[in-house]
């Protein structure tokens, strides 16, 4: 039972909070004031993420950077286990981008955005029910994009940018075992990872009033290779559980979107959006870690994930008060694809309701500042993870406000 409840815990800690409801789509203000909408207008600078195709229509070099603070919350109860919440915690992605057309009226833009695409973490009571599954996991990552894009002519224009991503994350459990003050043993894992894709994009202008977006960003495997695995444990169980290093990896799924941009006929002020995207997940079957010490009781595990594709729904609005003040507001339905048998408590993941709304403000000529919020939350999901054979019921809630600002030169 213990080498069980040990092999499910190491196969659970690697980068399983990077996929699913860690998949951050908080990368420009407005776009997520608008529900996260974005693929098929260039707002600004943070198109770089949103349409490499759409970055060639900015009119001049820019220099866009934001800030959000994520403060999830998620609940968990089992009839007979009690009921108990995460511990409190605030998480900070940034944005940075820059760049914009080589020159006046030039067809040809270029760009580099930092962000944040991945991240957050869990934290629950050190004494939980749970804590032979997970303690605390926390992570990070930043993409490094570098952007090329290029207006073919005034109907359409296309774009890539080679992605290197990098990442750390810090992942703690309980071990069922105890040492001579009958306190519970414990894990701990820390490693950093890298990997690499591109993102590239269309963008067609059919017309002032109607524009389209299509987006393909590629799955980035991210490879962690000498991570540490630390035990404490008691002396004599030092030589079952060494310390030693390991190494894993995870591919981050691979996505396509459409979106498009309205203008109404009767409305010249009021921009509406739509975004679909289709996000491959089923490439994260299976997580593997592998040790470089092995005993009799520390293996190598292989823990199943049998994650589903995905289709998210995006809409959003902005409207134009006047030259210097515009409101947006937006929503999204984004269904998880942790499928049941599979609901861990370190990624208790369920479909997400998303709504946003935010504004912004050109205090002077060059400078635009924008802030937004976003609430996602999800219904109750009575769930089980078998490989585990753990279950309860889990709810999550996150509200996430930002604030943004660029400069045109």
């Amino acid at each position: 039972m213990k080498k069980h409840l040990l092999a499910a815990s190491l196969a659970m800690a690697s980068f399983s909070s990077f996929g699913a409801g860690y998949q951050l789509n908080l990368q420009g203000i407005r776009q997520l004031a608008m529900g996260g909408s974005g693929t098929a207008y260039a707002w600004d600078a943070s198109s770089i993420f949103y349409n490499p195709g759409a970055f060639a229509r900015l009119k001049g070099i820019q220099v866009y950077g934001s800030i959000l603070a994520i403060k999830p919350a998620t609940a968990y109860g089992n009839y007979y286990l009690g009921s108990t919440r995460s511990v409190d915690q605030t998480f900070t992605p940034f944005n940075l981008y820059v760049g914009g057309p080589v020159r006046e009226n030039s067809r040809l833009a270029l760009g580099l955005g930092i962000y944040t695409p991945f991240g957050s973490g869990l934290k629950w009571d050190d004494n939980w029910i749970g804590r032979y599954m997970v303690q605390s996991i926390n992570l990070r990552s930043f993409f490094f994009q570098p952007t090329v894009s290029y207006r073919i002519s005034d109907f359409l224009s296309a774009g890539i940018g080679l992605i290197y991503a990098a990442g750390d994350f810090d992942y703690r459990a309980a071990l069922p075992v105890q040492n001579n003050y009958s306190e519970d043993a414990t894990l701990h894992l820390h490693g950093n990872a890298n990997g690499f894709g591109f993102n590239a994009g269309l963008h067609m202008k059919f017309s002032d009033r109607f524009q389209v977006g299509l987006t393909y960003r590629s799955q980035v495997t991210m490879n962690l290779d000498g991570g540490s695995a630390n035990f404490n444990v008691p002396y004599t169980l030092r030589s079952s559980f060494p310390n030693t290093r390991f190494e894993t990896f995870l591919p981050l799924p691979q996505v396509a979107t459409i979106g498009f941009a309205i203008k109404p006929l009767n409305n010249e002020r009021l921009t509406l959006q739509a975004d679909f995207n289709y996000t491959g997940w089923n490439s994260y079957d299976s997580l593997y870690i592998n040790f470089a010490t092995h005993t009799n009781s520390l293996k190598d595990n292989h823990a199943p994930r049998h994650y589903r594709n995905t289709f998210t729904s995006r809409i959003g609005a902005n409207y134009k008060i006047s030259k210097v003040v515009s409101v947006m507001a937006g929503g999204a339905y984004d269904p998880t694809p942790v499928t049941n048998g599979y609901v861990s408590p370190d990624l208790p993941d369920a479909d997400h309701v998303v709504i946003t709304c935010g504004a912004s403000v050109k205090p002077i000529k060059r400078v635009t500042i924008m802030a937004a919020v976003e609430w996602v939350t999800t219904p109750k999901r009575a769930a089980n993870y078998n490989f585990g054979n753990f279950s309860g019921t889990y709810k999550t809630e996150a509200i996430t406000p930002g604030i943004g600002i660029y400069y045109n030169f």
